[in-house]
């Protein structure tokens, strides 16, 4: 994605750097630029930013170990990874998990998981190539 994204997302972070970890490593993206504050990744599916969460805020927020899931958003974001099974083993090792149950659409499997500040996403696994938009 050459210039400026079309489209994509920001997530808040307490710990920008623990959670730009965590998607860098299990979406396979890239670090396009990086402030203080702001941290902006992409891949050929979405570009990432992930944002610090001002400090007269962020005080008041408490990251767990692990962490409490926030199952009240009313957005959640999914990804497309190459398979389930290795985002699982990856996702524990960077300080978040995928739930346990799946589910089907048409060619893809997708389950719920969690980033390491607690942030729900759903991955989902093609079974077959997509088709191209």
């Amino acid at each position: 994605m050459p210039g400026p994204a079309r489209a994509g997302a920001l997530i808040y972070a307490k710990d920008p750097g623990l959670l730009t970890h965590f998607y860098r490593t299990l979406l396979q993206m890239e670090i396009c630029s990086q402030s203080e504050q702001l941290i902006v990744l992409e891949n050929g599916d979405i570009q990432l930013l992930v944002h610090a969460i001002p400090e007269p805020y962020a005080r008041q927020v408490v990251i767990n170990s692990p962490p409490q899931l926030r199952e009240q958003g009313a957005i959640k974001l999914f990804f497309t990874v190459p398979s389930l099974a290795w985002a699982e083993a990856k996702a524990a090792d960077l300080g978040g998990g995928l739930l346990p149950q799946q589910w089907s659409g048409p060619g893809f499997v997708v389950r719920n998981a969690f980033d390491p500040e607690g942030n729900i996403l759903q991955l989902r696994e093609f079974l077959s190539a997509p088709d191209p938009l």
